[in-house]
């Protein structure tokens, strides 16, 4: 293991999941860092209700400090106190507030020996961005990042961010935190035959419509479980219940309660595949029944028809419901849940951090030649 590092993360919240998908993914990767004896403070604004919804206190794996939401000054602030000690400086995508402002200066206020990574948690959508768009301020700051950290995206996103003056990139896959995510006890909220957890959002409502709704209207003998914000308005048919909001502390018994669970990745994700969303893992670490909308790149992970179900359309989807027994979805649960935790557990995925950073510092550090991050293998 190497030496202890200090890492201060810019991200957009790791005690709230409240319209913030990638809280288990940071939970997963900060908690696993820690077990390797690493310190990090984790800074996060005070934006869109996330503090007044937390899933977690602040956790004893890492420091959080939360700055205003509406003070830029403020965010400007932490960052300096940020670089005043930490090892690397990680800027997150999709903070939510000030995401500019944060992106030109962690490279500007970094010291000499010191880290600046940025760690996209949904590269597609950024890439899809930043190439639309000349005049995006994230072009030129891009190049003054000693490195490119992904949660997903495999060759095509490092390709891709290569191409646009990255000096490095490397995916670091979501995964599973056994301890967190395990087979629970079903609860009588969530029961029915198939399950999706999934807030409502533009680039994803569509394919919901295709691989959730469009099944359960042409199966109203099933009972369909909708979790996540902003459905309320939605019309659905009849055998669709709606639950809100499901905390992290309940996707154990949401996994747990219906036959299968579906997992639908938004566009950006599923055109330029190998981006495992972190329910994947969440439903495979439950040992449930795993039905995925298909992506390039799913057998890396999951075997299909024995570690997870894929489904091209809606009609697939019906039809693996139609199919499937309670033997069949244990099964296949079972057979998942062996594999995240043989090959895919965030304490593998800590490892993969420790050494991208530790051969930055190396170079930053000029106690060796330079040495590229690297891409995924």
């Amino acid at each position: 293991m190497t030496a202890s590092l200090d890492i201060a993360f810019f991200g957009s919240s790791i005690v709230s999941a409240y319209w913030n998908g990638a809280a288990t993914y940071y939970r997963g990767i900060v908690r696993a860092l820690a077990a390797r004896g690493h310190r990090i403070t984790f800074y996060e604004p005070d934006a869109y209700d996330r503090q007044a919804h937390r899933d977690i206190d602040d956790p004893p794996w890492c420091r959080v400090v939360v700055y205003r939401g509406d003070d830029e000054r403020d965010a400007l602030r932490q960052l300096t106190v940020a670089a005043q000690h930490a090892d690397v400086l990680v800027k997150a995508s999709g903070v939510g507030v000030y995401d500019a402002l944060l992106e030109a200066a962690v490279p500007e206020v970094r010291r000499p020996g010191q880290l600046a990574i940025f760690w996209d948690v949904d590269a597609a959508a950024t890439l899809d961005r930043v190439e639309g768009d000349a005049r995006d301020p994230f072009r030129g700051a891009l190049p003054r990042y000693d490195a490119v950290l992904t949660y997903g995206g495999g060759d095509p996103v490092v390709r891709r961010y290569l191409a646009l003056g990255a000096r490095a990139c490397q995916p670091i896959y979501n995964a599973l935190d056994p301890d967190t995510h395990f087979p629970g006890a079903p609860d009588p909220r969530f029961r029915g035959d198939l399950g999706l957890l999934a807030n409502r959002l533009p680039d994803r409502e569509r394919r919901i419509e295709e691989f959730f709704l469009r099944p359960a209207a042409t199966s109203p003998e099933r009972r369909f479980v909708l979790g996540g914000n902003g459905w309320g308005d939605k019309h659905v048919t009849p055998n669709v219940i709606k639950v809100g909001h499901v905390y992290t502390a309940d996707h154990n018994a949401f996994n747990a309660s219906c036959l299968a669970v579906l997992n639908v990745a938004r566009d950006s994700m599923a055109n330029v595949g190998f981006s495992p969303a972190t329910r994947v893992f969440e439903a495979a670490g439950a040992a449930a029944c795993l039905i995925t909308d298909a992506w390039e790149g799913i057998e890396l992970f999951l075997e299909p028809e024995r570690e997870v179900l894929v489904a091209k359309d809606g009609d697939a989807v019906a039809e693996h419901v139609r199919r499937l027994d309670e033997a069949r979805a244990r099964a296949i649960g079972e057979a998942a849940r062996r594999r995240v935790i043989a090959h895919h557990t965030y304490a593998q995925r800590a490892e993969e951090v420790e050494r991208a950073l530790t051969r930055g510092l190396v170079v930053e550090r000029g106690i060796a030649a330079p040495v590229g991050v690297g891409a995924a293998t």
